[in-house]
């Protein structure tokens, strides 16, 4: 009997007993696992966060024209390529929670070389070093998360590197604001160096952590698997159905027992580019659809537009004072954290797709008035008031709508839909993705808006965040309160039942027509 049927007795038991259930408590030591990986995406965060003010005063400083304005900002995020594009084959090799600590290692030595870098080029290559360690970070932190997580609570754990994300850009911006008033060369060196201190506790997070238990399992240490199960499940029932099904999706009989088993050489890692990309099922390809789809429109939707050039944004719409500037873009970093949180606490309640129905309708509604209110300041020589104050307004509802759905649920969703042995590999092409798209952004920005005005640019954005409603409604299922092996299963089912619909249609297409009194012709 396989695990799934375990489950659904266990859901009919519950069905027919309902006096018995009880919801359970939040695993503490699956808490504390989920804490210390996601303090990885802090690194992005901050890096995000720090640079959109840190900017102005390093443009001062190196005499330096927007052009390298963008390429110093966006470029980390096509450097991080290079970090997310060997995460998933660093991960499968030397284990989760080592690379976590390697992604610190990396971030702490692109720091240290960003805040003692005398000129234009020795900041891109802190640059350089600092971005390939943000794309390992963004690609691990998810994966070990949903790894780690029972099901009664993933959604709520998976969503926490998109706090930690945000956590990091209040605290940039904070830096920005507190190191603001020293001398014009130490100010911007201050806010880019101090980028070693969440690095550093990310290195010691990543020694001291347990092992994800499937990447465990992966390795044949079923006993060492076990042990981590044990504390990271709601029970020793729950812990022994995810043993069962984990073993079943990495090829290892349900009956084999014993510490350390052999696992078969087709999960070692071989053969899963092939697989994913060369000769890919139905459903791995309609994962992989989604997977890259939810990551491309979290970014191209412009939020890291508006993080990144919050205080351009905010002089366009008639602000000019540098702490003023900076002051405002506290306002962001506050509203994007706060209602991440209110995300994390509604993933398991209200599900994936309710949420990102309403970020996305919130989303297209904040932009279309931030580009309104941007127009109309351009097109006048007079301050609007009114103008201004609905453009700070929008700004705020936008990053906050962001964060109630399209933000977190982006890495929740992808790190939850692919099967075991492509997770990682399936998790560093979508993360390649973003960071991509990101990178775009934040290298055109400044280019887009002064093509097409700033309101214009928003408005771009806003067909996107359509684009993006569209896609979501057509492609994603609710994955909400499945086990990882059933969410896969999910997806084979769901394009199984479209492929029988189309066999279907073209049978009925391909039957020859009968007149009404049933006489053939």
């Amino acid at each position: 009997m396989g695990a799934k049927g375990i489950s659904r007795e266990n859901v009919d038991l519950d069905h027919e007993q309902p006096d018995r259930i009880k919801k359970p408590k939040r695993n503490k030591y699956a808490l504390a696992c989920a804490f210390l990986a996601s303090m990885a995406s802090v690194l992005l965060g901050y890096d995000t966060g720090v640079m959109s003010g840190a900017a102005m005063f390093i443009k001062d400083d190196l005499n330096i024209n927007d052009i390298q304005v963008e390429i110093l900002v966006g470029s980390i995020n096509i450097y991080a390529l290079i970090g997310s594009a060997f995460a998933g084959w660093t991960s499968d090799w030397i284990g989760r929670r080592k690379t976590i600590a390697f992604a610190g290692a990396i971030f702490f030595v692109g720091s240290v070389i960003m805040g003692f870098a005398p000129n234009y080029a020795l900041l891109t290559a802190g640059r350089v070093v600092a971005g390939i360690g943000v794309g390992y970070a963004l690609m691990i932190a998810p994966v070990y998360t949903t790894e780690v997580a029972p099901t009664s609570i993933r959604g709520f754990l998976t969503s926490f590197p998109e706090i930690f994300i945000n956590g990091g850009v209040l605290l940039g911006y904070v830096s920005n604001f507190a190191f603001a008033d020293l001398s014009l060369q130490l100010s911007w060196r201050m806010m880019l160096g101090v980028g070693v201190v969440p690095s550093v506790f990310l290195i010691v997070g990543g020694l001291v952590m347990p092992e994800s238990p499937r990447w465990l399992i992966m390795q044949g240490k079923l006993g060492a698997a076990m042990k981590v199960l044990l504390k990271t499940s709601d029970s020793p029932d729950e812990a022994q159905l995810r043993l069962s099904e984990i073993k079943l999706s990495a090829g290892i009989p349900n009956d084999t027992d014993g510490e350390i088993v052999s696992v078969p050489k087709r999960h070692d890692g071989e053969g899963v580019w092939k697989e994913l990309i060369l000769h890919p099922t139905p459903a791995i390809r309609r994962i992989l659809i989604v997977a890259i789809g939810m990551h491309f429109f979290q970014q191209a939707s412009g939020i890291d537009a508006v993080v990144l050039y919050s205080p351009r944004v905010f002089r366009q719409a008639g602000i000019k004072k540098k702490n003023h500037l900076l002051g405002a873009t506290i306002a962001v970093g506050a509203s994007k954290t706060f209602s991440v949180l209110i995300a994390t606490f509604l993933l398991d309640r209200m599900g994936r797709r309710p949420l990102l129905f309403i970020s996305l309708g919130g989303m297209i509604i904040s932009v279309c008035g931030l580009g309104f209110g941007l127009t109309m300041i351009a097109h006048t020589d007079e301050k609007l008031e009114w103008a201004i104050t609905l453009c700070i307004v929008t700004i705020l509802l936008y990053v906050a709508f962001f964060e109630v759905g399209l933000g977190p649920i982006a890495w929740v969703y992808t790190s939850e839909i692919f099967p075991l042995r492509l997770r990682a590999t399936g998790v560093s092409i979508g993360v390649a993705v973003n960071r991509l798209m990101s990178g775009v952004n934040g290298m055109t920005f400044i280019s887009l808006y002064k093509a097409i005005t700033v309101g214009g640019a928003f408005f771009l954005f806003a067909g996107i965040c359509f684009l993006a409603f569209l896609f979501i409604f057509f492609f994603l299922p609710e994955t909400n309160g499945r086990t990882l092996e059933e969410v896969s299963d999910l997806f084979a089912k769901k394009t199984t039942t479209l492929l029988l619909s189309q066999h279907a249609a073209a049978g009925e297409a391909n039957r020859p027509v009968e007149p009404a009194n049933g006489n053939s012709r």
